[in-house]
Order: structure tokens, then C-alpha cells, then sequence
């Protein structure tokens, strides 16, 4: 049940909160106070697209905020599925935090997803708005409305219908590229084996590159290399001032102080290693030298390898694992072309079997929705008679559709005749907008009955429709308020008068500014409000009398 209703910095509302009670909750105001407005922003905190410019005029944000309690254990478990923390035990709060160029929705003060917004509010809220009733001149939803209805008979199958009717349509795209002829398969078959012995030939090694790649950088600059090279060569030995020298004529110098001071014996062996490791070192340098000679043609062989590797590159694949796997790939190609009929027969054969496989659920679906058709033609006649339609002839007609889908081979199409006599045509054709919404009506109630949804939102539904018709709708709305929550905006009194909680809609100045507020009306107000709905203009002794009389006939 939605507790409350709480709207801030949107459009004309500054900040209203209405607390909302069991059974038929009614909302009425002059045309223009607001009630599309607060119908609105309950719509914006259910997902809703939200426009900046509701954001009311001067301020920096709107927020909208619903409270729901929750007893069903059904329901809580589902909200659990959807990790929905539940702070206080049985409620829900939704909030919508809107500001220019961004909106941010919570449950329960946890950010949420629109998905996740959407799976939550349809366990707990259905709104029928002012013209969704216009949604019933296309038959797709006549379709949806017949397996919503049957969905817990039709569920496990529709969703393998769809499962294999995917697998169908992946097999027919495959099948679908069986297209060429002898002559173009012969063509593909020989670019791919071109392509194949290509790559094949270069016997290609990942790391190769890199290796290439050192070597050849070392023999371009081979000059330079020996040159450096030899000067560190004589440094270290190669003249006679080199450093091999000079530690030499220390350790000379050394060994004649040592026979005067003992104590130098450590920094003479240390002398020593040094003079070993000078050593090593230039003999280690003189044999990089001896080797460093380029060979011509080693040279030329490491070029043209690289030359090789980078035209590969720029025609399969960054890298040379990306070639490898071109290559994978086109060996792959070619083996199907090579095989391409047997091929093809196997692409049709799986074509076949995945039509037939959605074609079995199709006419199980079919052979459902036609059992449910015969029961929810006779459930609404019931609810379209209840909504005087006295004479009403209902049903609900199912043809084969020119071909199979995701939602097998049916469409449905409602049929009524509303005189007697008459044979039933399509509802599109014939309803007024009255009776279309008289027609959502019955289907919302029926709907419901399934899903139980604790709370139900109409808004003018008494739309084209007045005087007996109207206290036919009254009557309706009451008896669905006995079993759930009603929340409902009309203009007529008849649907107003049995109110459980009456809510007034009102716009006024305040500081200058136009203002949208909403008040719970008491037992006084309540027949003042009716008796203004009644009367238009002038409110007179004999309208509140009929107020007081309508109100206590629609309460017993």
C-alpha cells in the first residue's frame, strides 16, 4: 500500500506531503489546480522521463519521495531477489532526486538502477494513466493483455518459445550466408589459400621480432659500437698510460711501503683485486671486439626477415600472434568452403529442426491462449456488465499470424458489440473514448486479480462517461478498493462521493507566486467539495442537500 506521497520544488508545488489510507482514496480540483501534476510525479518517481524544466523556478532541485508498506510475504521475498535492504520492517521508500542535467534514484537510500526501479515499483504499483486507455486500439496489446492474463499457464512455454525461436533465427542468419555459387566459392577458396601459404611459409615464431629487431639494431650502429668499444679497450690496457699500467706501478709503490708498515696489507689486497678485475675486463672487451665483426650477408638476411615480418603485419595483424590467429581463422574459412555443401546441407537442417522446435512451443502457446481467451472474454463481459454495458457481446478472437515470432503464431484482436443484435467488431473500430476507458477498467480489475497489486492508480477514468455509466464506474471502483488500495483522480461526483479519503486539489497565490496544495477533506468539506463539482458555479441549499444524499447513498 503507498502510505504517502511526498513532492517537493516541482512545477507549481513549493512542498506538499498527502497520506494516503486504505480502500478508495479520492483526488479532485478545479481543471489547471495540478492534479496532472501530482499524478506526474509519482510517474517521474517509478522511472518516468523527468524533465528539468519541472524543477520549480528558483530552485536547485525537485524531489519526490513515496512510501509503501509491505506485508505480503510473497512480495518481500521478491524484494529481497532484487537486494532491496529493508531498514524498517515492511516499508519501501522510493526517492527521486532531480537536478539540471542528472536525477539520482533511491530504495531505502540505496542508488538503484531504472531497471531495478521498474522490477520494484511493478510488485507494488500499477497506474493507469489518462490515456493509456488509447493503448487498446492496437492489437499487439491485446496479445499482451490475453498472456499477461495466462501468464502462470503460458510462462514456462512462451519463454521456451522464445528461447528456440532465437535459436531459429541465429540458425536461418548461418543458413543466410550459404549464398555463393560454384564459380565464387572456387574464387574464396583460392584468396584464402593464397593467404594461408603465405603466412605458412614465413614459419613465423612469436619473439622473433624482438630478437630481430636487437640484432638488427646492433649491426646498424656497429661502427659506432667498435669505436666506443676500442676506446674503452685503451683506457683500460691498450696504451701506455692505461689503467692497467698505472695499477700496475701501484701495486709496485705498494709493495715497497709494505715492508715498512704491515698494517697496508689489506689495502694491497684490495689493490691486487683490483688489478684482477682490470684485467678480466680488458680481455673480456678485446673479445667482444674480436667478434664484433658484422657479417654482410647475416646482416642482409635479418633486414629482409623484418622486411618480411612487418609486410605480414600490415596486411593480417598487429603482432605476430595476431597473424597466427588470421591464420587459424582462414584455415577455418577454407575447411567450410571445402566442405561447403555438407555444410549447408547441416546449416539447413539445423534451420529445420530449430522451426520446428519453436513451432511445437508456438502451437502449445496457441492451444493455451485459446483455452484463456474463451475464460477472459467471459471474466470481462462480467466486469463490462458490472460497468453498465448491459447488452455487451465480448470477446476475444485469435488468428493464425502470416508467420512464426518470438511470440508464436497467434494475434488477437478484442471484439464488442454494446446494442444488441449487432455482431462483435473490433474494439478499435466501434468504442468511443468512454467506453475504451470503461474496457481498461475491466482489464485493470482483472489484471490485478492475478497480480494483486496493492495499489491501484486511475486517473480520469471517467473520461467521455457521466450520469448511470458513472455510478456504474462508481460502483467498481469501490468494490476493487474493498480488496486493495484505490488511488483515483476524477471531475465526476458520482465517483467521488464513495470515497474512503477524500484529497482537494488547490491552486493559490502565496508571496506572489502561484502554489499547488493538496488537503484531506473532513466530513464537511468532503460534501462542500461535491456539491461544487455538482453545481459548477453556484453552490445552493438544494446542491449540498443532493451532495449529503449522494454521499450517504454511495457509503451504505
Amino acid at each position: 500500500m503507498l502510505k504517502s506521497l511526498y513532492v517537493k520544488n516541482l512545477a507549481l508545488i513549493d512542498e506538499v506531503e498527502v497520506m494516503f489510507g486504505e480502500g478508495l482514496n479520492i483526488l479532485t480540483g478545479e481543471t489547471g489546480a495540478g492534479k496532472s501534476i501530482l499524478l506526474g510525479s509519482v510517474n517521474m518517481a517509478l522511472g518516468a522521463k523527468a524533465d528539468k524544466d519541472m524543477i520549480r523556478h528558483g530552485a536547485d532541485y525537485a524531489l519526490i519521495e513515496l512510501t509503501f508498506y509491505v506485508d505480503e510475504q510473497e512480495k518481500l521475498e521478491a524484494l529481497k531477489k532484487l537486494d532491496i535492504l529493508m531498514e524498517e520492517e515492511g516499508q519501501v521508500v522510493i526517492t527521486r532526486r532531480i537536478a539540471s542535467g542528472r536525477s539520482i534514484s533511491k530504495i531505502n537510500g540505496e542508488s538503484v538502477s531504472n531497471k531495478t526501479l521498474k522490477e520494484v515499483t511493478s510488485l507494488l504499483i500499477d497506474i493507469h494513466g489518462q490515456h493509456e486507455h488509447q493503448s487498446l486500439l492496437y492489437k499487439t496489446k491485446h496479445l499482451e493483455i490475453l498472456d499477461e492474463y495466462a501468464k502462470a499457464e503460458l510462462k514456462e512455454d512462451l519463454s521456451a518459445l522464445k528461447n528456440s525461436y532465437h535459436k531459429f533465427c541465429a540458425a536461418r542468419e548461418k543458413l543466410a550466408t550459404f549464398s555463393m555459387n560454384e564459380e565464387q566459392r572456387l574464387r574464396e577458396c583460392s584468396f584464402y589459400q593464397y593467404e594461408i601459404d603465405e603466412i605458412e611459409d614465413a614459419a613465423l615464431i612469436e619473439g622473433e621480432e624482438d630478437e630481430l629487431e636487437v640484432k638488427y639494431r646492433k649491426a646498424v650502429n656497429s661502427k659506432n659500437i667498435i669505436t666506443s668499444m676500442a676506446s674503452v679497450y685503451e683506457a683500460l690496457s691498450g696504451s701506455n698510460d692505461s689503467v692497467s699500467d698505472r695499477i700496475s706501478f701501484a701495486i709496485k709503490e705498494m709493495s715497497q711501503a709494505m715492508k715498512y708498515d704491515d698494517s697496508l696489507k689489506d689495502i694491497f689486497s684490495q689493490l691486487e683485486n683490483i688489478d684482477s678485475l682490470c684485467n678480466d675486463l680488458g680481455r673480456d672487451v678485446s673479445a667482444y671486439l674480436e667478434d664484433c665483426e658484422i657479417d654482410e650477408e647475416e646482416f642482409y638476411n635479418i633486414e629482409k626477415r623484418l622486411d618480411l615480418i612487418r609486410r605480414l603485419q600490415s596486411k593480417y595483424g598487429k603482432t605476430v600472434a595476431d597473424i597466427l590467429e588470421y591464420l587459424e581463422v582462414r584455415k577455418e574459412k577454407l575447411a567450410e568452403l571445402t566442405n561447403y555443401q555438407v555444410n549447408k546441407e547441416r546449416a539447413e537442417k539445423e534451420a529445420a529442426v530449430t522451426y520446428e522446435e519453436a513451432l511445437t512451443y508456438a502451437k502449445k502457446v496457441s492451444a493455451g491462449r485459446h483455452e484463456a481467451a474463451e475464460k477472459l472474454s467471459e471474466v470481462i463481459t462480467n466486469e463490462l456488465k458490472a460497468l453498465n454495458f448491459l447488452d455487451v457481446n465480448f470477446r476475444i478472437e485469435l488468428r493464425k499470424a502470416s508467420e512464426l515470432t518470438a511470440f508464436g503464431i497467434d494475434e488477437a484482436e478484442f471484439m464488442i458489440a454494446v446494442n444488441p443484435g449487432e455482431e462483435p467488431k473490433p474494439l478499435g473500430k466501434i468504442a468511443s473514448g468512454g467506453e475504451l476507458s470503461r474496457v481498461m477498467l475491466a482489464v485493470k480489475n482483472v489484471l490485478s486479480d492475478k497480480d494483486q497489486v496493492d495499489t491501484l492508480i486511475f486517473d480520469e477514468i471517467d473520461t467521455g462517461i457521466s450520469g448511470r455509466t458513472a455510478q456504474a464506474v462508481a460502483l467498481k471502483l469501490k468494490s476493487i478498493s474493498k480488496n486493495r488500495q484505490v488511488i483515483c483522480i476524477t471531475h465526476l461526483a458520482q465517483i467521488a462521493a464513495p470515497a474512503d479519503n477524500h484529497f482537494l486539489i488547490e491552486k493559490s497565490i502565496k508571496e506572489g507566486r502561484t502554489v499547488t496544495d493538496i488537503y484531506k477533506l473532513d466530513e464537511a468539506s468532503e460534501i462542500a467539495e461535491l456539491a461544487r463539482i455538482l453545481s459548477g458555479a453556484e453552490v445552493t441549499d438544494a446542491v449540498l442537500e443532493n451532495a449529503r444524499e449522494m454521499k450517504k447513498l454511495a457509503m451504505n
